[in-house]
């Protein structure tokens, strides 16, 4: 006989699980969906998540959550009290070495993310794609397999704090309604469309256009800025992470390269168009059940592409086409569509 462990939780109502996704805003935010269905398929447990301090204000509001755990530098902060809770299943959604220690400090079942690394350094190496079409969403509910957890199909979620909504009166009268988010961040360069093809496409239309990102996109948004017409706002570094997501919430359409902001927008249904230069869809990491006119905009037939499943500081060959090359009249006749 197959033990069920499902089966054995729901009738012994040892129902205490933790979730551990550490970084980054885009791989947390693509986790919502499991936090979602675990609390509805066992409305009777406990969900605890584990990550680091800087990411709590991405779970904060999440209704489904009983408490989130955080590290700082260590994991010793934090393992003394998760052993005191007597968790009785662990879901790893990163898979490293810190969270292969919680797993084995705790001692309890669980079920782990496969990260397909292999089969990604293939891809970027010798561009040899033995990647399952499969979103990274529903890889991870692989790792739901004992608890019989399915995906229910609904989309990401994000929630919003009360209070985050007040840092849209930042914005100018003209930036509070009708406008388009342009997320122009990314950890690497070679994930970030340049500046002045922004300014190009910006300088061509009347829309209301807002730039989002971080602190350390704030000199770029301000030569954006000031090289356009007064159709453009800089919010980089302005607004915390969830005052940045009640603007793309209300946002009328999303531009956005690969990067945390874009899965947030998602989580809204918004219209995404998504611009891909040194990564590909094909990791499995492009925009979850986004607005039904979204689009993945990508220079194909390089065959340098994908360079990194990360990024790189500068372009490896020099020439960064699969930015470059991107067409401009289309994302402008993303930017001027109304839905």
């Amino acid at each position: 006989m197959i033990f069920d462990y499902a089966y054995f939780c729901k009738k012994t109502g040892l129902q205490r699980f933790l979730i551990i996704r550490f970084s980054s805003i885009g791989d947390i935010v693509l986790t919502t969906p499991v936090i979602r269905c675990m609390a509805n398929q066992y409305p009777e447990a406990e969900i605890h998540y584990l990550t680091k301090e800087q990411n709590k204000p991405l779970l904060a509001a999440n209704p489904h959550l009983k408490r989130i755990w955080t590290i700082t530098h260590s994991l010793s902060e934090v393992i003394p009290e998760l052993l005191k809770q007597k968790f009785t299943f662990v879901v790893d959604l990163h898979r490293n070495i810190r969270s292969l220690t919680v797993k084995t400090r705790l001692g309890k079942p669980s079920g782990t993310f496969c990260k397909l690394n292999l089969q990604k350094w293939l891809l970027v190496r010798f561009k040899l794609n033995y990647l399952p079409d499969l979103h990274i969403v529903d890889r991870y509910f692989d790792s739901l397999k004992k608890l019989h957890v399915v995906n229910d199909g609904q989309g990401l979620d994000f929630f919003i704090e009360s209070g985050a909504c007040d840092e849209k009166r930042l914005l100018p009268d003209k930036f509070r309604q009708n406008y388009v988010v342009w997320a122009i961040g990314g950890k690497h360069f070679t994930k970030i469309f340049p500046p002045e093809k922004i300014i190009s496409v910006c300088s061509q239309t009347r829309h209301a256009v807002i730039l989002l990102g971080g602190s350390e996109d704030r000199e770029r948004g301000n030569l954006i800025e000031s090289s356009c017409r007064n159709n453009v706002f800089n919010a980089c570094g302005k607004l915390t992470i969830q005052g940045s997501a009640a603007v793309i919430k209300d946002a009328r359409r999303v531009i956005t390269n690969d990067t945390g902001l874009m899965h947030i927008a998602a989580a809204y249904k918004k219209n995404i168009l998504s611009l891909w230069g040194n990564t590909v869809t094909d990791f499995g990491m492009y925009p979850y059940l986004p607005g039904e006119n979204s689009v993945i905009m990508e220079v194909e037939g390089l065959s340098c592409r994908p360079c990194s499943k990360l990024g790189f500081d500068q372009c490896p060959k020099g020439h960064f086409r699969c930015m470059k090359e991107m067409d401009e009249a289309g994302i402008l006749s993303f930017l001027n569509d109304r839905d």
